[in-house]
């Protein structure tokens, strides 16, 4: 993943642009939909470059980013990292020119969701009821909420028609109407003030194995006409929110289908949440950054060894990536993904942090996650407050003989400092611990793992080319 100094600098030129007019209960609906699940930096990023399009206008001045570092306060790094949050949840898009040395940039803000169609989502929701929690969710629904209009049985709709009220009129002549055509239009090069609806959040549907669910759906229980546009994109986005597999979706796609051969889409959403909550202890999914963020990264340098090119790797790879890696390409057990979810949603750790847990505990453990094993030392890095790979690693290192009495379950571990245990089980390259002397039989078993070490650092290297 390329660096934010490869990707803008601080003379680097912007203009704003606004997708269409940004109206001011944007605010509120930014405020207390979206800024729970971005954060206040990009709430203030967006404010900001708002603020730069003059009232009822569409584009702003240019400026630099050096301005803009001014501005808000924050360094570039932190900006940069603010606009990829503001492009992932679909309130800005960035285009770039380059022309020679020089790069130029357009920020084009994106209004927000309605209230109504942020709540009806079906993703941005969830997430922020997970986030929130009940009450507050409930409190916001009712503050975007109010009185419908009474029923029609109560007040008769008497409203008249256009074709009641008016009339087209017929000129003789016809004349002065022959360029009408092209003066009804925008100039070249221009649009009309407005607004375009906004859609919600899109999975791209490549990420989902539509075959694969094909395959496994019978045609006389489920019509491929049944499988339109719209279901598909639902499909795709409750895979990736609820992380459904095609098997799985093809139970829940069973489930939602109505008497008229037809995909239920409401049914299909509360099958797919059930199905998650069910199998997460009634939790709902919350919505985290796929890898280490910036600002928590230790190696912002080209790396030079080793050790900072693995590093490089923990920290821009995501835990499940990172698993099936460990793995030699195969796919991670439901199990494992879900113990790696649970330490990721409960004890708030990092993806990279997790990345280290999943490293340590993997390679000591003969490429086995023990739940109670890994839960244990996540809720010690959460007391620890263990933001960085580097952090993670001195903490494994420094605990080691803590750990291996939990691995163990050795009641009697901490009595005993002065000698260092005898290990024969592998470690991660990052574990530069002196190793003692070891008898002809642990060196047989180290023989073992040392071709396993080997055969896992060919593949890191592999990735890192």
């Amino acid at each position: 993943m390329a660096q934010h100094w490869q990707e803008i600098l601080p003379i680097d030129r912007y203009i704003v642009s606004a997708n269409g007019l940004l109206y001011d209960y944007d605010r509120k609906v930014l405020t207390f939909l979206y800024q729970p699940l971005i954060g206040s930096t990009c709430l203030s990023l967006y404010m900001t470059l708002w603020a730069e399009v003059e009232e009822n206008r569409l584009w702003s001045e240019s400026s630099s980013h050096h301005l803009l570092m001014n501005l808000l306060g924050m360094n570039l790094k932190d900006i940069y990292e603010a606009r990829l949050k503001l492009e992932g949840i679909g309130l800005l898009k960035t285009y770039m020119k380059k022309d020679e040395e020089e790069r130029s940039f357009i920020y084009e803000l994106i209004p927000p969701l309605t209230p109504e169609q942020f709540f009806q989502d079906g993703m941005l929701n969830i997430y922020l009821y997970r986030k929130i929690g009940k009450n507050h969710f409930a409190r916001l629904k009712r503050f975007f909420s109010d009185q419908q209009v009474p029923k029609e049985k109560e007040y008769l709709n008497i409203t008249k028609a256009f074709q009641d009220v008016f009339a087209s009129g017929f000129p003789g002549s016809f004349q002065y109407l022959q360029n009408v055509p092209s003066e009804l239009e925008p100039d070249a090069g221009e649009r009309f003030i407005g607004r375009h609806e906004q859609k919600g959040i899109q999975i791209d549907l490549d990420t989902f194995d539509f075959d694969l669910l094909m395959a496994g759906l019978n045609e006389s229980l489920v019509p491929k006409k049944a499988l339109t546009a719209k279901v598909k994109e639902v499909i795709s986005n409750l895979a990736f929110l609820y992380q459904i597999d095609p098997i799985e979706m093809k139970n829940i796609i069973l489930s939602a289908m109505n008497e008229a051969g037809e995909i239920d889409i409401e049914e299909l959403r509360k099958g797919a949440r059930d199905w998650y909550q069910y199998v997460n202890y009634d939790q709902l999914p919350s919505l985290i950054e796929r890898t280490q963020p910036h600002g928590s990264r230790v190696q912002l340098t080209e790396p030079k060894t080793k050790e900072e090119e693995l590093i490089r790797y923990i920290e821009t790879t995501s835990p499940l990536r990172f698993l099936k890696d460990l793995s030699g390409g195969a796919e991670p057990s439901k199990a494992d993904i879900q113990i790696i979810e649970e330490v990721m949603f409960k004890q708030k750790l990092l993806p990279g942090v997790i990345n280290v847990l999943i490293h340590f505990v993997m390679l000591r453990t003969d490429m086995k996650l023990s739940k109670n094993y890994v839960e244990k030392i996540a809720s010690h890095w959460a007391r620890k407050q263990i933001k960085t790979v580097k952090e993670a690693m001195d903490l494994a290192k420094s605990e080691y003989r803590t750990y291996i009495s939990w691995s163990e379950g050795n009641k009697t571990a901490g009595k005993s400092t002065r000698t260092k245990p005898i290990r024969t089980e592998k470690l991660p390259d990052w574990f530069d611990e002196e190793t003692p002397k070891k008898t002809d039989k642990q060196a047989d078993k180290d023989t073992d793992f040392a071709a396993k070490k080997r055969e896992i650092e060919e593949m890191l290297k592999a990735l890192d080319e």
